[in-house]
């Protein structure tokens, strides 16, 4: 296989499947018997370890065809022996051998052949390089020999293939292939990576923290005592106590100090040898320097060089750099760590001054930012603080350390200044339409030098709100015009009058007056509509006033109705704040009527308005056609319809009236009995069980008609229960069985009692009582006279121990106040009740 043409500068060749081995020269050789009964496919790999490239070549080997073998007879088969092939072990040269050369290495030996010839083949970096030369085998021998010394470096190992031929040039044996390792020697001393290491590490760390690692590196064999390196401190630069220490086996360089202060020493520099034989004396060395910087951290506060200062202003300036101030700080200029940052800690309330600071020298810059009043205060006293952008951090075993600060004493000078409106803004509410002239208020100022308002002039400049001016002398503010807020400029209902106060030296100052009008009690409340139309059905008239003031001059309106002879036929009920309703009280005459109502609203005033209703005989107002008569009172008239009314009216009255009187007197009405009386008939009774007669005036008697169900009579003192006749048998009809009957029991008393369709409730119990005995126990005998399971039984009473007592809230009632259960009748029950009642 042509190699250098598929990867010429190859580093390692290798071969996917172990059996097979392939030379540097392209030559395929297998390493065990194989049988090719089956194809055999592998792939020769190609490496370039420096340039990381790597090829593949795909080899498929196949079977050749074999002859026919011919037919060999028992006698024809001879067996053969094989001699064991012999294999070297590899030879071994020491690198940078002294000789003398040529030096023997191995020898190789053949029992066939005569001639030795030899392919030889380096693996290492000089691969790409012809070692021709560097071996030779001497032909009838066998003797390997090296003709120089081999660098390990270039060539680790070397693979030699040995061919023994025939004279006449047949290798009657597989070559032989022979391993020659190059010994390493330690010719080559350590080396650092970098020619210089630098590392940061902040400032204050603890011991332990790790800064770096400083790395080197030996040619020699690696795993090897030549390639066993151990790093050490030399030297450290400033030559102090030890700040760092090294790891002798990984080059690791940690804080060794306990306490690292950048401000006494910023950067250490360090001299690191490295030596390999695991650092022993007999090694080859190498030094090399690392420099490391302490970072800075705000573990110094600053503080002000002095502390008190004093400085000067004039009062009535704003905006002035008054004094500048300056601290020390030994943490690292320009960091975080020393910039200043200043504040005033006391003295400032009215936020008159402030401070700032100055970037490029890290001064603190006082100025004044609110004018000062030399009259008030004639100086100031301040406080100021300073600290630093950055946290401050404590250092290791150190006390903490108080804020820093300065006083500063500002003295006030006196300026003659004009003077002075206390406030400066008046504001002067001024009531709608206020008479021309009126005094609103006074706004006076004061000389800040005297503190007095003699020798001031005022004055509004012109071009001004001319609703008001001012007296030049007092200050005295009127008004020249009246103020309403529905006309022009005044709709706005506000404006800012400016006004100027002169003193005897022409000093100016200024001050201004804000005018409000405020909304007032002007117009009277009115009704909007005043001409009504009202129906027979006297539907109320809604009426409705308008006030054009605004709260709280407007709405609730009361309306009254000034007329005493109309108000008491008229009356206003209340609808809501601005609007109440008219009606008729009873059923006065038609026609139309002149009601004057007055209307006050919420500020006292009052509106008169006279509201006309026209009460006509009409289903809707457009009916209504006008014609009235005249009322008795002259202000009232009835149409003539009305009276034709009246008139027909009467007389259907009286004709009803006469049509009562010849109904009543026509004879006696004859009540035919018939049915029982129980039938179809309401019972008033207290009782649930056959007992005595219940005689309680609890009972609401019921009106004496013979056409309701049951009503009873009060005789003096005594109330008896009646009921109605009905339809159905009669009980004078009930015969047979030895039974009593209602009128047998009627004539029992001696006398004949006339028949009023009504029994008492006596006769009724009387008649009722043995028959529905009788009738109750047929009901509990069966066909066979037994008695039966189901049959009407009468309780009241649950058995012994039950929670529960009575089952009805009416059974065994006793007491004489026991109708409390009355109160919860539902809806028809109390209905019923309600007709029962004599009203």
């Amino acid at each position: 296989v042509d190699l250098k043409e598929c990867l010429q500068s190859a580093e390692f060749i290798g071969s996917s499947d172990g059996n097979f081995k392939i030379l540097e020269d392209g030559s395929v050789y297998t390493t065990s018997a194989l049988s090719l009964s089956e194809k055999k496919t592998f792939t020769i790999l190609l490496k370039d370890i420096q340039e990381q490239v790597e090829k593949k070549i795909h080899v498929s080997l196949v079977e050749e065809e074999q002859k026919t073998p011919k037919t060999r007879h028992a006698r024809d088969t001879v067996l053969k022996r094989t001699k064991r092939r012999w294999g070297p072990i590899p030879s071994v040269m020491i690198e940078n051998s002294l000789g003398p050369f040529p030096l023997q290495i191995q020898q190789v030996q053949s029992d066939t052949a005569q001639n030795y010839t030899i392919y030889y083949s380096a693996s290492g970096p000089g691969i790409d390089q012809d070692p021709k030369g560097l071996f030779y085998i001497e032909r009838e021998t066998g003797n390997i020999f090296a003709t120089r010394a081999v660098d390990r470096e270039q060539y680790p190992s070397f693979q030699i293939i040995c061919f023994a031929t025939t004279p006449d040039g047949y290798s009657p044996e597989v070559p032989l292939v022979h391993t020659i390792r190059i010994e390493d020697d330690n010719d080559n001393a350590p080396y650092f990576t970098q020619d210089l290491f630098e590392f940061c590490v902040p400032e204050n760390s603890k011991p332990g923290v790790v800064v770096g690692k400083v790395i080197a590196e030996d040619r020699d064999e690696p795993y090897t005592l030549h390639t066993t390196l151990k790093y050490r401190i030399v030297s450290q630069n400033p030559p102090i106590t030890p700040a760092f220490s090294l790891h002798g086996d990984t080059g690791v360089i940690s804080v060794l100090l306990p306490q690292l202060d950048r401000e006494l020493v910023s950067i250490y520099t360090l001299l690191i040898e490295v030596r390999d034989m695991a650092g022993q004396p007999f090694g080859l060395c190498t030094t090399g320097t690392a420099v490391i910087k302490i970072e800075d951290t705000n573990d110094n506060a600053p503080s002000f060089k002095q502390i008190q200062y004093e400085t000067r202003v004039e009062e009535n300036r704003v905006s002035v750099e008054i004094l500048r101030v300056s601290v020390t700080d030994l943490d690292e200029l320009g960091s975080p760590g020393s910039v200043a940052v200043y504040e005033i800690l006391r003295g400032n309330d009215d936020q008159a001054f402030e401070i700032t600071t100055d970037k490029n020298t890290n001064e603190g810059i006082l100025c004044v930012v609110k004018g000062l009043d030399y009259e008030t205060a004639k100086q100031r006293v301040l406080v100021i603080g300073v600290n630093n952008e950055a946290p401050y951090l404590l250092a290791p075993h150190s006390q903490q350390l108080s804020q820093s600060t300065c006083s500063v004493t500002v003295h006030v000078l006196d300026v003659d200044e004009g003077p002075v409106f206390k406030p400066c803004l008046l504001r002067l509410d001024v009531k709608e339409c206020e008479d021309i002239g009126t005094a609103i208020g006074r706004f006076v100022a004061e000389d800040p030098e005297t503190g007095n308002s003699e020798g001031i002039r005022y004055r509004i400049p012109p071009g001004q709100c001319n609703w008001i001016n001012i007296d030049d002398k007092s200050g005295e503010v009127r008004t020249v015009r009246v103020l309403d807020r529905d006309i022009g400029e005044m709709r706005r209902g506000q404006c800012n009058v400016t006004v100027l106060a002169i003193d005897r030296n022409g000093k100016t100052g200024t001050g201004t007056i804000q005018v409000c009008i405020v909304p007032g009690n002007k117009n009277f409340p009115r009704i909007t509509q005043t001409d009504y139309i009202m129906c027979r059905d006297r539907k109320p008239i809604c009426l409705t006033a308008q006030d054009g003031d605004e709260a709280p001059y407007s709405t609730p309106f009361v309306y009254r109705i000034t007329d005493r002879n109309l108000a008491s036929m008229w009356k206003i009920d209340r609808h809501n704040d601005n609007s109440v309703y008219l009606s008729p009280k009873g059923d006065i005459p038609f026609g139309i009527y002149d009601i004057p109502v007055s209307v006050m609203d919420n500020g006292g005033k009052i509106g008169e308005n006279t509201v006309r209703v026209n009460l006509c005989d009409c289903v809707t107002p457009t009916e209504c056609d006008g014609r009235t008569r005249q009322l008795s009172g002259g202000n009232v008239t009835l149409g003539l319809w009305a009276i034709l009314a009246m008139i027909l009216g009467s007389l259907l009255l009286l004709l009803i009236l006469i049509t009562i009187c010849g109904c009543c007197g026509s004879g006696v009405m004859h009540r035919q009995v018939t049915d029982d009386c129980a039938n179809h008939n309401l019972i008033i009774s207290n009782t649930e069980a056959p007992g005595e007669e219940v005689m309680d005036h609890n009972i609401i008697p019921l009106q004496n008609t013979c056409d309701q169900g049951g009503y009873g009579v009060k005789t003096g003192e005594q109330q008896t229960f009646e009921m109605v006749k009905g339809r159905g048998h009669t009980l004078e009809s009930v015969k047979g069985g030895g039974h009593q009957t209602l009128g047998s029991v009627k004539e029992a008393g001696g006398q004949p009692v006339m028949d009023t369709c009504r029994y008492s409730y006596s006769e009724w119990h009387n008649f009722t009582h043995p028959r529905l005995g009788e009738k109750v126990h047929l009901c509990r005998q069966d066909e066979e006279q037994k008695h039966s399971e189901d049959y009407l039984l009468s309780y009241n009473y649950e058995g012994k121990g039950s929670l529960a007592g009575s089952v009805g809230c009416c059974s065994d009632q006793h007491e004489e106040e026991a109708l409390d259960f009355l109160d919860q009748l539902e809806p028809k029950f109390r209905t019923l009740a309600e007709t029962c009642i004599k009203r």
